[in-house]
């Protein structure tokens, strides 16, 4: 096989697949120009959503893998050794697998509920006008809790949060943007208080011997910090949109809360999945438990997100497939910058590949200083709320929330300037504030 060769061209899919991203609303724009339901309008409709686009770019790049070097290669004694299966079977699908579990079971009524009630506890303690109050909770202590119930689950609830209590009423689309990037950033960096829950830690946790202590003395309280600042400086500018008293969310007549041990139930199967997270055979059979827990207490439950959390499981697999071919290029970049430029480069980087695919490529090359490995995640965590595709979480949210920015969706440039502010919060705070030992 020559390798050089497919691996350029697995970096031009990956780079049409990312150009795709930046194009969707225009292909909305063409959908809407056919009647609905037609074959032109349902086709233009599939190019525009941002959760197909990298599954999409795979499957034509597994393709022309296949049309090159054959769709599986065998040995003598019948062993796949080269071909596009082959390929396909050397990558690890375990985290687009675990976004989609997890999404799913964070998206129930009852997990919810639990966080309203722990984001209503918080507000209490904040002398500001409720609606704001509750604004400022949700978005600190939503991606902060993510360092514990993982990144993507801390996504999906504060994103369902936003959508019930703001995206859903009149707000400003300046608010509507300024928040999505706050909230990308904040969660890109809120899971960084623990060693396992946000995926570019995950990445190289073990093999560099980052410990929870060690990841709350150089990462976890200077993330918490900015955290904080963002969502302050953020709620203060759009101090006149978030006054006056919460709006309660609409219910349907059937509406029944949750009990306690339904919710206690909900977490244990949380739990379960995050515990075994490198473990599809058991998190998966975990959650075919799960879906008959859930009908069983189907009138405590909302319909189930599957649909949605589906779409971003095909976005992430489709973003391991084409991110796999992106070590030739990546790497050697961050063995040749210095400590400054690694920072600053792993941010730019993260916006154009998944923080997650970075982290691992920088694990794999050898002699990077204690100090090179610091600031590499420190950008690539600083980063993840930049683009979409820069966070593994991020089209979680970003499936929840688009259908609040009206026919042409959530634009990425739009994104991308709501969250470089917060960003460069985060860089700051990564970069001056000294580790904690």
């Amino acid at each position: 096989m020559d390798h050089t060769t497919i691996q350029i061209i697995g970096t031009v899919f990956f780079g049409l697949a990312v150009c795709h991203t930046f194009l969707v609303s225009k292909f909305e724009h063409l959908a809407h120009r056919f009647p609905d339901g037609s074959v032109l309008g349902n086709f233009f409709h599939f190019f525009g959503e941002v959760e197909a686009v990298f599954g999409m770019w795979a499957y034509l790049f597994v393709g022309v893998f296949a049309s090159m070097h054959g769709i599986a290669v065998y040995d003598a004694d019948h062993k796949v050794v080269d071909g596009a299966l082959h390929y396909m079977e050397s990558l690890n699908f375990t985290e687009p697998a675990f976004v989609f579990v997890i999404m799913v079971m964070a998206g129930t009524r009852p997990i919810i509920v639990l966080a309203e009630k722990l984001i209503l506890l918080f507000t209490k303690i904040i002398y500001l006008p409720k609606r704001m109050a509750f604004y400022i909770s949700a978005l600190i202590l939503g991606p902060l809790l993510g360092s514990f119930i993982t990144e993507p689950a801390a996504m999906t609830v504060t994103a369902l949060i936003l959508l019930d209590y703001y995206y859903s009423g009149d707000m400003s689309k300046s608010f509507k943007y300024a928040t999505l990037g706050l909230l990308f950033v904040n969660v890109s960096i809120g899971g960084t208080l623990t060693h396992f829950a946000a995926p570019p830690v995950l990445m190289v946790a073990t093999k560099w011997h980052w410990g929870m202590g060690f990841m709350l003395g150089h990462f976890g309280w200077k993330a918490a910090l900015a955290v904080v600042i963002n969502t302050l400086l953020v709620a203060f500018i759009f101090r006149n949109e978030l006054k006056g008293e919460m709006k309660d969310k609409r219910q349907h007549e059937a509406y029944m809360k949750p009990t306690w041990w339904i919710i206690l139930l909900s977490l244990a199967f949380i739990g379960m999945t995050v515990f075994f997270a490198h473990h599809m055979v058991i998190f998966m059979g975990n959650f075919l438990l799960f879906l008959g827990f859930a009908a069983v207490t189907k009138e405590y439950q909302d319909k189930l997100k599957l649909t949605e959390s589906l779409l971003v499981g095909f976005f992430l697999a489709g973003l391991v497939t084409l991110g796999a071919m992106q070590e030739w290029w990546i790497s050697p970049i961050l063995n040749l910058l210095g400590e400054l430029p690694l920072f600053l480069g792993a941010t730019a980087l993260t916006a154009i590949t998944d923080n997650a695919a970075l982290t691992f490529l920088g694990s794999l090359v050898e002699g990077l200083s204690d100090d090179k490995k610091y600031y590499l995640v420190a950008g690539a965590v600083a980063g993840g709320g930049l683009t979409v595709i820069a966070n593994a979480p991020n089209p979680a949210g970003f499936g929840i929330l688009k259908g609040s920015f009206g026919d042409d969706g959530i634009n990425p440039i739009g994104l991308l300037a709501a969250a470089i502010p917060p960003t460069l919060v985060a860089l700051i705070a990564f970069a001056v504030l000294p580790h904690i030992t």
